[in-house]
């Protein structure tokens, strides 16, 4: 745009002509005699300034856009310019060199003529452009340049939901959100409850439902991603998950956190009274060192006694079975054993098996876990207990995983085993227990020193470092060298 003098301009609300041009300083004045005296960067740069009469802003065009584009699209957008160039100018490229063919030439050909013979040529090479379509992307080319010639289709945004009612989509969203803390039910029920809302929202007749497939498309594209369908489990465990991005816990030391947890054991066991039944698995984790500090087994309905054991069993060494093999002694790993067995003399005989005094347990809201009994043997040892929100399973993800290694480790191999739901148990699961709780606590414990802790050897040297030095310290030994 060229401003000069004698141009009409719009500025601070007024029309003015400009007068004088002196330099920097430009001299307004209005159709009611008043002028004014404005410096020329403050006037372009005010938001009210327009040039009347003027041609319009030029447009960048997104040529940076075209390299984002399919090979094929773009070659395609490339021929159309050279074919409207040439219908132009009679040359395809902007060099214009040699000289043009006939049918294109126009010093000879009207530019309709051009323009139809340039659609013959398209229509004879397979494109079926017929005369308007040349006129078309003549004028779309002069309007957005290279960008206009591109097709229209490989640049526009599609939604999931297509070209649905947002009416439709908005009672669909409501009646799932309701729904989630619900019984799962059948999209038929869906579809009803959302014709009700409709109806009771817009009046009857008002806003149509879509057919059933349609229908039934739109509902998975609104709730895939978002946990809203599936089982009643699988839509609590979607809404209990943070918010991403998610923060993972971390732990610089030993002891630091420990993740205190139980769960249904997979395997039936043959209890005191003869009859096979389930088990109830509890564990702690350190956080820092992914060991598994203790385990309990015990029948189906843990105890605050047995969470209390949990403690006590991370604070001791535990001691060598007989029939265990002697690599998974104390003695034969890296912790520098003939210091440590002279200040307690239990670590002649124990396992190796890490022994961390916890800093922080974390914890669910189950009773067993707040309860007061065990409250206060993690204050007797001076404990601080951390419970995670209700429902929260990954809040505690590392020992919720724990437990899924412990399934495909340990428990499968197992004769009894059941697998993690009804779906997976085989028909002879009851005849094939023959273990009693004693004995899988037995198992359990060589498994835990023998494979999980032997597979966290494969962990960064550091974390190992920061063990042995948490043990130095621990047992009065200074720092480690």
């Amino acid at each position: 745009m060229v401003v000069e003098v004698g141009a009409r301009l719009r500025y601070d609300g007024r029309v003015w002509t400009l007068a004088v041009l002196e330099g920097a300083r430009a001299t307004l004045v209005s159709d009611e005699g008043a002028s004014a005296v404005v410096l020329l960067p403050y006037l372009f740069a005010d938001p009210s300034f327009e040039a009347e009469g003027g041609p319009a802003p030029g447009r960048v065009p997104p040529s940076g856009l075209l390299e984002a584009l399919p090979v094929e699209v773009r070659d395609r957008a490339l021929a159309w310019q050279r074919h409207v160039r040439e219908v132009e100018t009679g040359f395809p490229d902007a060099v214009g060199q040699g000289a043009p063919r006939e049918q294109f030439d126009p010093a000879t050909r009207s530019l309709e003529q051009r323009e139809r013979a340039k659609a013959e040529e398209l229509t004879a090479a397979g494109w079926a452009a017929s005369t308007a379509t040349v006129r078309r992307m003549r004028a779309r080319y002069r309007s957005e340049g290279l960008w206009g010639l591109v097709d229209g289709r490989a640049v526009r945004e599609r939604s999931a939901l297509g070209r649905a009612d947002e009416r439709v989509v908005a009672a669909v969203r409501q009646v799932l959100e309701e729904q989630r803390e619900r019984s799962t039910g059948t999209l038929v029920r869906l579809r009803r409850r959302v014709g009700w809302l409709l109806k009771e929202e817009y009046g009857p007749g008002v806003v149509a439902l879509p057919p059933t497939s349609t229908f039934n498309r739109l509902v998975h594209a609104v709730a895939d991603g978002q946990g809203l369908l599936g089982t009643a489990a699988q839509r609590r465990w979607h809404a209990s998950r943070p918010t991403p991005p998610f923060t993972p816990t971390v732990a610089l030391r030993p002891g630091e956190l420990v993740m205190l947890d139980s769960t249904p054991l997979d395997v039936l066991a043959v209890l005191d009274d003869g009859v096979t039944g389930r088990l109830e698995l509890s564990i702690a984790l350190d956080v820092a060192t992914r060991s598994i500090c203790a385990a309990v087994l015990r029948p189906v309905g843990t105890t605050s006694v047995d969470a209390a054991m949990l403690l006590a069993q991370m604070v001791v060494p535990t001691a060598m079975r007989p029939g265990w093999d002697a690599a998974l002694s104390m003695q034969r790993s890296v912790i520098p054993y003939e210091r440590l067995i002279a200040l307690d003399a239990r670590l002649e005989q124990a396992a190796a098996r890490p022994v961390i005094m916890p800093e922080t347990v974390i914890v669910d809201q189950g009773r067993v876990y707040v309860s007061a009994s065990f409250v206060s043997a993690c204050e007797s040892l001076g404990v601080s207990v951390q419970p995670v929100p209700p429902a929260n399973g990954p809040a505690k993800g590392n020992v919720e995983r724990t437990f899924r290694a412990i399934a495909d480790g340990f428990s499968q191999y197992l004769p009894g085993h059941t697998g993690s739901d009804v779906s997976q148990r085989g028909a002879a699961a009851e005849q094939d227990a023959c273990w009693s709780l004693a004995q899988l606590q037995e198992l359990l414990d060589e498994w835990v020193i023998d494979l999980f802790t032997d597979r966290r050897s494969s962990f960064t040297c550091s974390e190992l470092r920061r063990f042995i030095d948490y043990m130095f310290v621990t047992v009065g030994l200074g720092a480690l060298p």
